[in-house]
């Protein structure tokens, strides 16, 4: 009797675990992934993976044959390009080889424009697009801006009648938490799908473009995702996928996408293979600090300063001075350097533009002509002048405001606020916030006297800097 009992005790237990769960607890979850099944049927037709190629040329020294002479040249009729040559010595040969990469891609119109990442095809021969039903299609540049690594290709010839179209969302509505899909080829697996959130929006400084207002995401991007779409759950493009934050090369859980309305922006123009065209304000500006928010008397860190207003400027013309916060550009309040930089760079050359100032803590009001923004006027913005952004130096006046907040009072000098890795000021470890008193054995106390002393150097400069508590030369040598 005993072992009936435990027998059906049993059974009903093993019946108990199989049975099903109430669908009410899984309705939810099953509802979202049917979402997500919807959305990514809807944008996957439109993702194409982009296969690039470009030849790199490599040198090699070959050493001859142990004979000491040019039989075998003579024999076989070889052909090379540095002779005539001494006995033993070497000869030069070229090898051209091929590296091929990959990417993705959204299809725009139905002529076949095609948005994508510039760093996806940046400096490459040949374009081969693959779409989502396999059909493969050579491809050519129309138009690309490098600043914001945007690029648009077209389908070569007459394309297709039947492409699919992106639908282009709001990138402006996005909010953080929302859900996203991130769709490309990472890794070379094209029509992937990944799913995550909005982590965060108006990600700068990540160093990827000079002009940068990120989507972050969690949501999996990995290398071949570059140039494929964010979208939301209407099936909207929000963000064109761009890159990760990692220090394994592979995800991480950060990624970058460039919001789509700046490529709406753009696109116009790429169109037509014309270049990108962004206004200019001249003037160098920073983030307000906790403690420069204190000095100027300010009830919050919103705005820009302006740490520098360049001569013949568009600001100078505008009665702009250092010291001014600018909160609000055309209406609209700025949180900040970025948005500022942006918005400028968004308003089209000529146009008047409203600028609110906080001056000596009263509101004030300046109308400005945006002017055009150009290597001219980027070296006079204070992005290193010609003499200056060969070293790859980003220099700033040294106010009374920046003298109390890095411990420079009674100095006099030119602060660095910026140093390109890769270059002359980055090997010889100059820092941010160094302060340059002479150059060239010349003392220097503004960004003009610097750029004077600088523009005598040939092969090297010397800098005498002031860091911390500590004086030191540095050699600066121009490669």
């Amino acid at each position: 009797m005993k072992r009936t009992t435990a027998f059906f005790l049993s059974l009903l237990l093993v019946t108990n675990a199989n049975a099903a769960l109430d669908e009410s607890v899984t309705a939810p979850a099953r509802e979202l992934s049917k979402a997500f099944g919807a959305v990514a049927a809807h944008v996957k037709p439109v993702v194409v993976s982009v296969f690039s190629e470009k030849t790199v040329k490599f040198r090699s020294w070959d050493w001859g044959f142990p004979f000491g002479d040019d039989f075998f040249e003579r024999f076989f009729g070889e052909e090379w390009p540095d002779k005539p040559r001494k006995h033993g010595e070497p000869r030069k040969r070229e090898y051209s080889v091929p590296q091929h990469g990959e990417g993705s891609g959204m299809i725009v119109d139905k002529d076949g424009h095609i948005l994508t990442n510039f760093h996806v095809v940046r400096d490459v021969n040949k374009i081969r697009v693959q779409l989502a039903d396999k059909r493969q299609f050579d491809a050519e540049i129309v138009g690309t801006d490098e600043k914001s690594d945007v690029a648009i290709i077209k389908i070569k010839g007459r394309a297709p009648g039947d492409l699919p179209v992106a639908a282009l969302g709001d990138s402006d509505t996005l909010e953080v938490g929302d859900w996203v899909l991130a769709i490309g080829a990472p890794f070379g697996l094209a029509q992937t799908v990944t799913a995550g959130i909005i982590s965060a929006v108006g990600r700068a400084n990540v160093g990827i473009a000079d002009y940068e207002d990120f989507i972050q995401t969690d949501a999996a991007i990995n290398p071949g995702n570059s140039g494929g779409p964010l979208v939301n759950m209407r099936g909207e493009v929000i963000g064109i996928n761009t890159a990760i934050a990692t220090r394994i090369g592979q995800f991480a859980g950060v990624g970058f996408a460039i919001p789509i309305n700046m490529a709406k922006s753009m696109m116009p123009t790429l169109l037509k293979g014309g270049s990108v065209t962004r206004g200019f304000l001249g003037v160098i500006i920073q983030d307000v600090s906790g403690e420069l928010a204190d000095q100027f008397k300010l009830s919050d860190t919103k705005g820009a300063l302006v740490a520098q207003v360049n001569k013949d400027s568009p600001a100078e013309r505008a009665d702009l001075k250092p010291g001014d916060v600018i909160i609000k550009y055309q209406g609209k309040p700025v949180a900040d350097t970025r948005e500022l930089r942006n918005a400028v760079a968004a308003t089209m050359p000529g146009t008047k533009a409203e600028l609110t100032v906080l001056r000596d803590g009263k509101e004030r009001t300046f109308t400005v002509t945006i002017g055009k923004l150009t290597p001219e006027t980027m070296a006079s913005a204070g992005r290193g002048g010609s003499s200056l952004e060969r070293f790859g130096l980003t220099v700033q006046p040294l106010t009374p405001e920046l003298a109390e907040e890095f411990g420079l009072k009674q100095q006099k000098g030119v602060l660095i606020s910026d140093v390109e890795p890769d270059s002359p000021a980055g090997a010889a470890n100059l820092q941010r916030i160094d302060l340059i008193i002479e150059a060239n054995r010349q003392p220097v106390e503004t960004v003009e006297q610097l750029r004077e002393a600088l523009a005598k150097s040939k092969d090297s400069a010397l800098l005498l800097i002031k860091r911390k508590d500590a004086s030191l030369f540095v050699v600066l040598r121009v490669r």
